[in-house]
């Protein structure tokens, strides 16, 4: 998956890391990212979409399911997309990065992507002995 997710870089100027993760935050593709920072981010986003999940079921006609969150910070940009059951896209982009843009090509990349982006809840495959 991660030639896929380069595709993002070369489409938006600006974008540092593109990460793709599963809901529990375990990195399953990365692109321009080094392995301990696409771990880190993954990780993150696990928290980042189960406290936006929480205020999305605030919301009484909706079903409490995220399907994007924006952070604007010093110095960037952090998007975080739903990309398919269980799968999540992130991209950090810098201050000059058009917003916008980056926002259409994530979601063109989750359309074009998201049915190979599922990642199903683990089990406990392991028995007590």
């Amino acid at each position: 998956m991660d030639w896929i997710l380069t595709d993002l870089l070369g489409e938006v100027p600006y974008v540092r890391h593109v990460v793709a993760l599963s809901s529990d935050g375990l990195c399953i593709g990365q692109a321009n990212t080094a392995p301990d920072t696409a771990d880190a981010i993954a990780a993150a986003c696990s928290g980042i979409q189960s406290l936006a999940r929480a205020i999305a079921q605030m919301f009484p006609e909706g079903d409490g399911s995220t399907h994007m969150v924006g952070i604007e910070a010093d110095g960037g940009y952090f998007s975080l997309m739903a990309a398919g059951p269980g799968a999540y896209l992130a991209v950090l982009a810098d201050q000059e990065v058009d917003a916008g843009l980056l926002g259409s090509r994530m979601r063109t990349l989750v359309t074009r992507i998201g049915h190979y982006m599922t990642s199903p809840p683990r089990e406990d495959v392991g028995q007590a002995m």
